[in-house]
């Protein structure tokens, strides 16, 4: 769908403020891939640049909320994201201008890079599990008030609402939600103690490109700090990461020992999140798990 003119407009506007001088958008080409916004390559005189679009009454603070995480992810100086920037809403679509990163096919060296740079990622830690503010994940809201141990945040601000949801839902049953309840009072003494580690939150293998110079970025963030076996855990749950990058990251900070038993109950909650989205096999790839663990 085309851009309205208004909206090239405030974007352009943007770009010449960005830039310090007056900057042309020549077209907006739409890109494909888009699950939740409309997307857009921003050809200029001053080069591309990269917008996504939505209604602005249908997630409100989405663009928000995905700009702080760009941020938090970007002053930590370990791993290349796009920089913000602008936000706004233009009558009834609201925006998030980003700079516009080229892709490249990977390099040999891609998956150590990868590896090395999450795991000095995840070295950027808070004195507690959570962050100042609520954000998205997809389209679902990620509850992030904040607490001081692992396992009730997890439970309470994870597992817990996409439970209710999915309940709420007809997805799930109650006895699904009574097994749920089993496998919350094993968790006190599941995970290993372990400072807040800032997580990308969202890290399959569609949310890292690769840029011309070989560089890992990761893109659509839904960071909080968590125990960091979360973002490993999810890096196995599609697919796409190598086992370089696994032996980096490892090389750099191991996990704590008996990391594979506890990969199956990190990605509970991103299966849960698929099952409230998608229904179907989602469903019952988490019946099949809260039955083994409980």
């Amino acid at each position: 769908m085309p851009l309205p003119g208004s909206l090239i407009e405030s974007l352009a506007r943007h770009l010449s403020d960005h830039r310090g001088e007056h900057v042309d958008i020549e077209q907006a080409i739409a890109l494909p891939g888009g699950d939740i916004n409309d997307a857009y390559r921003l050809d200029t005189d001053a080069g591309p640049f990269f917008v996504k679009v939505n209604a602005a009454d249908r997630f409100p603070n989405l663009f928000q909320a995905e700009a702080d995480g760009l941020q938090r992810l970007r002053d930590t100086n370990t791993v290349r994201v796009p920089a913000v920037i602008a936000i706004g809403e233009d009558h009834d679509d609201s925006y998030l201008l980003l700079e516009h990163i080229p892709e490249a096919p990977r390099t040999a060296a891609f998956p150590e890079r990868l590896g090395r740079a999450l795991a000095d990622l995840h070295r950027n830690t808070w004195d507690r599990f959570g962050l100042e503010r609520d954000n998205w994940i997809g389209t679902l809201k990620q509850l992030n008030t904040p607490g001081t141990d692992w396992a009730p945040f997890l439970i309470t601000r994870r597992l817990e609402p996409l439970i209710r949801k999915a309940v709420d839902r007809k997805r799930l049953g109650a006895g699904d939600a009574l097994r749920a309840e089993r496998l919350y009072r094993m968790l006190p003494t599941f995970f290993p103690e372990e400072a807040p580690a800032l997580l990308h939150g969202d890290l399959w293998h569609g949310n890292v490109l690769c840029d011309t110079e070989g560089t890992p970025v990761l893109i659509d963030p839904a960071v909080y700090y968590g125990h960091r076996e979360m973002d490993l855990a999810m890096c196995r749950l599609f697919g796409g990461f190598e086992e370089p990058f696994f032996a980096a990251y490892d090389e750099a900070w191991p996990l704590a020992e008996g990391w594979q038993a506890r990969v199956d109950v990190c990605n509970l909650y991103p299966l849960l999140v698929h099952a409230n989205l998608f229904g179907g096999a989602y469903v019952q790839k988490v019946q099949d798990m809260l039955r083994r663990f409980s």
